[in-house]
Formats: C-alpha cells, structure tokens, sequence
C-alpha cells in the first residue's frame, strides 16, 4: 500500500470515532473548585498562553493528521488560514513522504503562503533519524514551511501494529540529539497517543528537547487504527488499549519539571474543561487534532471556527468561575479528585 493511501486512511478512520480508547484520559477523574465569590471581571479574563518564547491568543496548538496525500492539501491549508487569523500554533502531518515523494511538496507548502505569520511546525518520525537525518531532507522539511519548530513523534506501538510499518527503533535518541545540535530552531517531541513516561521526559531534556507533548492514552488508539486497516490481525487487537492516560503523563512530568522544559497536553484532550484541567495539572499548553480534523472535513472552515469559539466561550466562562483572571493562575488548587 502506498504512503499516501495509508496516510489517506488514518484520517477516515480517526475521523469516524470508531477507534478511540477503551481506558479513559484520567480527566473525568477531577471536578472543579467553584468559586462562589471569584472577583473577577469577566470582560477582563485573558486566555493568551505562551510557549516557546511566543504568545498566542489561546492555548491550543492544532495538531494536524494529515499531509501526503491529496486532499491533505486543502485541509491543512484551511487551517493553516485559520491559525493565522486566530494566532494559533500548528503542526502539520509527518512529512516523511517528502523524501520518497517530493511531488507531494504542495501539500505542505500551502500552510506557509495560507499563514505567512503563524507558528508552524515540521514534523518528522523517531525512526527517520535513526543514523541522522540528512542535511538535505532536515533543509527538506523545514524550508517547505519556512518552520518555527519541528516536532519529531515516537509512535512505536503504531508501527508495531502496521504490517508495512518500522521494527526498529535502536538509535532514535541519538538522532534527536543529532537533530537538536543541526538545527536552530526548537525540537518539540510528541508522542502519538500512548503517553510519554517521566524516565523518557527526562531522557529527552537531557537531549536537548525544549518542549514535550505527552499525547497520552484515552483518545485515538493508533492501534485500533492500524487494526481496523487490515482485519488480519487479530492477535494484535490485545494493544488496542496500550498506553499511560494523559492525566498520569501530566502528573509525573510535574514532579520532574524544573522548568527546563515546556509541557504541552494531548491525547483525548476534546473539550475546554479538559484543556484546564490539563494546565491545572502542569501543562503550559493543549494540543488536538481529531476533533480540528473532524469539523474541518465536516464542514470546513465554519466548522472550525463554530469548535472554536465554543471551546473559546467556555474556557473564558470556566476561568471566571474559578475566579482566575488568566491562564497563569490556574493550579492544581482549582481541581480536586473525584
């Protein structure tokens, strides 16, 4: 199978919703602390964020799935058009296919004339730097987009699950070393919905790494994707709920966090109350991408902006019930455990 038609396919069925986890992010686990008397003004609430030395007007990064193949193009050049109007930071799909397909350049290019002043970030798989990158596909992938950062994801499970996907994963850290030194320009790590553990945290700041994106367990099973591809794998559907919840990534990073690194929430995250609850247990920023990916196929830039200000009118609503006038002041004092 092509890389375009699999990558083809991870959209569809990611979209469709009929792939999530079993086993919960953790967020259902924690209420808020309602404030009765909250002494704020809610005209005056702000929901900036920063993260890596920039400020955005929310604290949402827009994780994309997609890129590599055809209709790839226009979904991510609606959103890249989106984040530039709202200032939000976005991360494009894997651009691996860029070094087997260089045809399929555009397909990424267009986020950059769509968004001449966005945060826009590259990304590249763990397994594509084993040994190094090259000078010429680093060049590759970043000059397409004219990047502010690149995002490297480990998805080790996913691979293991595709038939025609990676079993070797012997050298990766090496490579984001090797990354980091080459480039000068943030390396963000990610995983893709399995969570990252606070051993690898740690591991990866050592590296170099300036900011990590949890995507811990309970939203999409990129097992249960890759099975419901090839209906031939029925021993493998055991990994469909394989991974560490969003919520537990968040909490054992926070004990590690010396504010050497920046931390950012995903995986499951599809709601405003799960964005605060994410910062109140540590992260510094949100990610998603199914629900973004979702509306934008379902109806296009209106649906993206309906998500949106829906998340953004709750959010701002949830802050002032809190009585916290910014994001800054959020803690794990405005959340308590069921």
């Amino acid at each position: 199978m092509s890389l375009s038609k699999r990558k083809a396919d991870h959209v569809n069925l990611s979209v469709s919703g009929s792939v999530n986890y079993e086993k919960t992010t953790g967020f259902e686990q924690y209420d808020f602390v309602h404030n009765a008397l909250p002494e704020v003004n809610y005209d005056e609430i702000s929901t900036e964020a920063r993260l890596l030395d920039r400020t955005f007007a929310f604290p949402l990064f827009i994780s994309s799935m997609t890129g590599g193949f055809a209709e790839g193009g226009s979904v991510n050049s609606m959103i890249a058009e989106f984040c530039e109007k709202q200032n939000l930071p976005f991360g494009v799909g894997s651009q691996r296919i860029l070094m087997e397909v260089p045809e399929q350049r555009d397909s990424f290019a267009v986020v950059r004339e769509k968004a001449p002043n966005a945060f826009i970030a590259s990304n590249i798989g763990g397994s594509q730097l084993i040994d190094g990158l090259a000078s010429k596909h680093i060049d590759l992938i970043v000059e397409s987009i004219r990047a502010n950062a690149i995002i490297v994801h480990l998805n080790p499970l996913q691979e293991l699950m595709q038939p025609e996907g990676d079993r070797n994963f012997k050298g990766i850290l090496q490579g984001i070393k090797q990354l980091v030194k080459e480039v000068d320009i943030p390396v963000i790590v990610k995983e893709t919905g399995a969570g990252i553990s606070e051993e690898v945290a740690r591991r990866l700041v050592e590296s170099g790494v300036k900011a990590i994106d949890v995507a811990g367990a309970g939203g999409t099973s990129w097992s249960k994707v890759e099975n419901a591809r090839d209906h031939n794998q029925s021993h493998k559907v055991f990994f469909n709920d394989w991974g560490i919840p969003t919520t537990e990534c968040l909490i054992s990073l926070r004990k590690h966090n010396k504010n050497d690194f920046e931390v950012i929430a995903s995986g499951g995250v599809r709601n405003s109350f799960d964005m605060i609850k994410a910062i109140c247990l540590g992260a510094d920023f949100t990610a998603m991408a199914q629900p973004i990916i979702k509306a934008v196929v379902t109806n296009g830039l209106e649906g993206l902006d309906e998500l949106f200000q829906t998340l953004k009118y709750q959010f701002k609503t949830a802050l002032c019930l809190l009585g916290a006038q910014n994001i800054k002041e959020l803690s794990i004092e405005h959340i308590r455990k069921i």
